[in-house]
């Protein structure tokens, strides 16, 4: 078979022709039954519509709450630090050395670093970050490092 010679396969049927006259099958309602609201135009119901009953997300109990004054942060761990061969550290050297996301939405959320991998960590690194935890900041001073707060 060429390009220049295909043809349309003959066991595809023809769409529905709606409201096309009574012998087509789908004349006079056109396929919509008798009144109601599914046979009017724009007689849509929403997929989360159940009828009148109590709606889905309105049935099921709430819990917790969410805390609006909750900070993020962007963390690094120190055994990612530990890796790394550079001794010295601010926020733009790790989004540079992708240890941080520096894209998405909390591209300005504050970096913290915390104490994840402090077993194996024995650097002496200086890091300037938005916040440490006590556990990390103990351990780059035990080093001999230094932790600095931005």
């Amino acid at each position: 078979m060429k390009l220049n010679n295909i043809e349309r396969p003959q066991n595809i049927k023809d769409k529905k022709r709606l409201g096309k006259g009574e012998g087509s099958g789908f004349g006079k309602q056109a396929g919509k039954g008798h009144k109601g609201q599914k046979s009017r135009s724009g007689g849509k119901i929403p997929a989360w519509f159940e009828g009148g009953q109590m709606p889905l997300q309105r049935r099921v109990p709430k819990r917790g709450f969410t805390n609006i004054f909750r900070k993020e942060f962007r963390i690094v761990n120190l055994k990612a630090l530990q890796k790394q061969e550079d001794t010295s550290f601010d926020i733009a050297k790790l989004e540079k050395l992708n240890l941080i996301r520096k894209a998405r939405a909390n591209e300005k959320a504050p970096v913290k670093i915390l104490a994840d991998g402090a077993e194996e960590f024995n650097k002496k690194v200086n890091i300037k970050a938005n916040a440490f935890s006590k556990a990390a900041k103990e351990i780059i001073e035990k080093a001999g490092g230094k932790a600095e707060v931005v």
